[in-house]
């Protein structure tokens, strides 16, 4: 089992304090070092775009009940520099990188390009960044960047158009950075049918809206341009593990037709979404890849540890417990506007909560022996020095119980 950590850099009130942003990027920093100095393997970081306070203001706000900033992180490559800079084992990943707004699948691949160049040209450099990539995770970041429905029917189409824009922009992508020269009329143009939608309701509205045949929906390209190939052209490929940020199985299939493409998941996966994903990988996988390993889907979870030596285990574990409920109700409260017990308490099903026996046992009871952890500390919560306390107890007093137990990591 692997061990990484997730930063959110997410800059929103706690218990009415709210950080100023250096404040935030200096607390990251000190987590990252110490994460460096402790042993954690990736160091991934929330990436985010455009203000979320002021987006509470537009016609179609997309989360108008948060308060503060989602994320600060708005360019990993620059970011995972200065990572690099002041640390010295840890790898950096992207959870995950937007490669639709800011200009789409060639702008980001290009900076991609330009990263790795720079970051490789010390030929003993091997740290790399895992390239989580997706087509962002509110909408509001794309809209502002004129990425949005171009006909009523894609507006009412909006989730299915997305899915096909992300397979345009993913493919776009991916060939450039293996290198290739590609014009827009290299990637297919799609076609929207009745098999993209849940209902055949829903499927007739949109089709009689765009006034198409029941065959399906042209979809136009949503990027055109001339053969062209980004630059820097050469530079250490294997610096950069790129990992698609979806769910959708065909398309993570599709993807790993052009190059080895990892999975990323979220910690509210169900259990049996994970396997039925370890299973097609294990087939889909790109062959230059080597064969499908666990790892390559690393798994995002929130960690809730208390092991404040003044406290008794029981009142360790009844803190860990109210902080567990007081940021995923907060958090659960800033997405939606109500506190919905049923979803806090299924991502309790998926947090580490209590103290080290605690997440120890949890971590042997929940998880495969080769799984890759992405452990979330700093979730709702801005005391650094004790997110840094809990990321060290979780080395020195989770990880022991667990080798001790046999697990090996």
């Amino acid at each position: 089992m692997k061990f990484d950590i997730f930063f959110s850099i997410s800059q929103t009130p706690v218990e009415g304090y709210l950080p100023d942003e250096a404040t935030m990027f200096r607390n990251f920093f000190a987590q990252v070092e110490a994460a460096d100095f402790m042993g954690y393997g990736t160091a991934w970081v929330a990436e985010s775009h455009y203000s979320s306070e002021v987006q509470k203001r537009h016609r179609r706000p997309v989360i108008p009940h948060w308060n503060g900033e989602v994320g600060l992180n708005g360019d990993i490559c620059q970011l995972a520099t200065r990572v690099f800079a002041r640390t010295r084992r840890i790898h950096v990943g992207s959870a995950v990188m937007n490669i639709v707004c800011n200009g789409g699948p060639l702008a980001q691949a290009e900076k991609v390009a330009t990263f790795a160049t720079l970051h490789g040209l010390d030929h003993d450099e091997h740290r790399q960044l895992h390239l989580g990539f997706s087509a962002g995770r509110f909408d509001f970041m794309n809209r502002v960047t004129g990425v949005d429905a171009r006909t009523p029917w894609e507006h009412a189409a909006w989730p299915v158009v997305r899915g096909k824009l992300f397979a345009e922009a993913g493919e776009i992508f991916l060939r450039l950075l293996r290198g290739e020269t590609i014009s827009s009329h290299d990637i297919p143009e799609y076609v929207i049918t009745a098999a993209d939608f849940r209902s055949e309701g829903d499927w007739h509205k949109v089709r009689e809206m765009a006034g198409a045949p029941e065959a399906g929906i042209p979809l136009p390209r949503r990027w055109t341009f001339e053969a062209t190939r980004i630059m820097p052209a050469h530079w250490r490929r294997e610096l950069v593990v790129p990992i698609a940020g979806t769910h959708d199985a065909p398309l993570q299939e599709y993807f790993n037709r052009f190059m080895p493409v990892q999975v990323f998941n979220l910690s509210i996966t169900r259990p049996e979404i994970i396997e039925d994903t370890h299973r097609r990988m294990a087939a889909a996988y790109h062959r230059k890849g080597g064969p499908w390993k666990r790892e390559y889907m690393p798994r995002t979870v929130f960690v809730f540890l208390n092991a404040q030596s003044h406290l008794s285990p029981e009142r360790q574990r009844l803190h860990a417990q109210e902080e567990a409920e007081a940021a995923l109700g907060a958090y659960w409260t800033a997405l939606d506007g109500t506190i919905d017990p049923s979803k806090v308490a299924n991502a309790a099903d998926n947090a580490l909560i209590g103290n080290p026996e605690d997440v120890a046992a949890q971590i042997l009871e929940r998880f495969h022996p080769e799984d890759r952890l992405m452990l979330w500390f700093d979730f709702f919560n801005h005391d650094c020095p004790r997110v840094i306390a809990n990321q060290e107890a979780f080395m020195k007093e989770v990880v022991p119980r667990l080798r001790a137990a046999g697990l090996p990591c």
